[in-house]
This record gives structure tokens, C-alpha cells and sequence, in this order.
């Protein structure tokens, strides 16, 4: 299994939260490939902690999709699955929805223009083709309504199944498809400043189903590796 080169990222005083992040992100990033097999000593080594909070990351990512483990045979990163991505592209559409209709009527001018301003980072990245800034920007985006609902709830499931989407994000946003992404968070601005509920929650709902083309492409879930 190559692993990402840095060592020892890390530290052995950090919890397992940290452990989980970075396998999390090495294969939303892709440096930790669909179908690869992944060996808990290499990653104790790359990641510079014990054997216990690799285990505990890897169970964490299996029961989020992103790993795949028969026990005793193999631990692999999940293939990509256009079932699992859809199903998590609707839990992720509806919690953003839900995010909306609870945020709207307490939105400040601070934060419509946080959402501004995201938003114009955001259509930079995608005008330098730079992936990783338009993910990020993306996400702010959007946290904003997540931040203002205050609903723990939303929070915990979008943790959970926005990884599955990241994948197949970084493909959108490194493509020109991704750029109409820019125009309908515009809309979405505009409709809650105007206090429009349901029409600012049905633009959010539009902005994740652009993600629809992506998913039907990918293949159904692959073959476990054989012995």
C-alpha cells in the first residue's frame, strides 16, 4: 500500500479524531486510491501513532462508507459506488435543506455577506482550477446556514455523509461543470435575503443535484479484491 509521503503527521499526544482526519482526507483527496488495500502498519508508521487509534479511524470510516473491511482477509478503501453516493447526496441535499429553513429568518447581514464572500473565493478557485480552495470555499458556503441553524443534529449527519461526496466533488470542481455551482449560490443569497423559505431551500436542493450527472457515471460497488 503507498501511502501519502509525509511521516509522522501525526502526534502521538493528538487523540484519534486526528488519526481519522488524515486517512479521511488521504482518501477524499484520492492519495489513498478506491480499492486499495490499506495496512494498519504502514499507517501507524505514516501517521506516527499506535496500532489502537488507526483501528478505531478505520471502524469509523468503514460505518461512514469510505472503507471497506472483511476480517481477517482485507481492509481496502471503498470503490466508488454510485448507490452509496446517491444515497448520501440525498441525506446530504436534505440536511442542507433542513439547514436553510431553520437559519433564514435569523440570517444577518454578516452572514449573507460571509456567504458573499465564499462565494467569490469559491468562483476564484474554479477560474485557477484549484480543487482543494473551491472545496473549501464551497464549504463555507454552505456553513454558513449549517453555523446559523444551530441544530447538532444536521451537523452530525453531515459530518458523516459529505465525505462520501467528496470524491466525486473534487471531479465536478476540477471540471467547467462546476461552475454553475457559482450562479446558483447567488440565487441561494438572494432568496434568503429576501426571506423566501421555500424558494431559497429548493435552490439549495438544485445546487446538490447538480452533483447528479457525476454519480450516475460512476460504477455500481466493486468486487472485493480476491485472495
Amino acid at each position: 500500500m503507498p501511502v501519502p509521503g509525509r511521516r509522522g503527521l501525526v502526534s502521538r499526544s493528538l487523540l484519534r479524531e486526528e488519526a481519522y482526519r488524515a486517512i479521511r482526507d488521504a482518501i477524499v483527496e484520492g492519495a489513498l486510491a478506491p480499492g486499495e488495500r490499506l495496512n494498519d502498519a504502514e499507517l501507524v508508521e505514516w501517521l506516527g501513532v499506535s496500532r489502537t487509534p488507526v483501528r478505531e479511524a478505520l471502524g469509523r470510516l468503514e460505518h461512514n462508507g469510505l472503507v471497506r473491511t472483511k476480517p481477517g482477509r482485507y481492509t481496502i478503501v471503498s470503490p466508488l459506488d454510485s448507490r452509496a453516493e446517491r444515497a448520501a447526496q440525498s441525506v446530504t441535499a436534505a440536511m442542507h435543506q433542513l439547514a436553510v429553513r431553520e437559519a433564514l429568518f435569523d440570517l444577518t447581514a454578516v452572514e449573507l455577506d460571509a456567504m458573499r464572500t465564499a462565494n467569490a473565493r469559491f468562483a476564484h478557485a474554479l477560474a485557477e482550477e484549484d480543487v482543494d480552495a473551491a472545496l473549501a470555499a464551497d464549504d463555507a458556503f454552505h456553513d454558513v446556514a449549517v453555523t446559523a441553524s444551530a441544530n447538532p443534529a444536521v451537523r452530525s449527519v453531515l459530518d458523516q455523509f459529505t465525505p462520501v461526496l467528496r470524491r466525486v466533488e473534487r471531479l465536478r470542481f476540477g471540471s467547467l461543470g462546476g461552475r454553475e455551482s457559482v450562479a446558483q449560490h447567488e440565487r441561494i443569497i438572494a432568496l434568503c435575503e429576501a426571506g423566501d423559505v421555500d424558494g431559497a431551500a429548493a435552490a439549495v436542493h438544485a445546487n446538490w443535484q447538480t452533483l447528479a450527472p457525476l454519480l450516475d457515471a460512476a460504477p455500481p460497488a466493486g468486487e472485493p479484491p480476491r485472495e
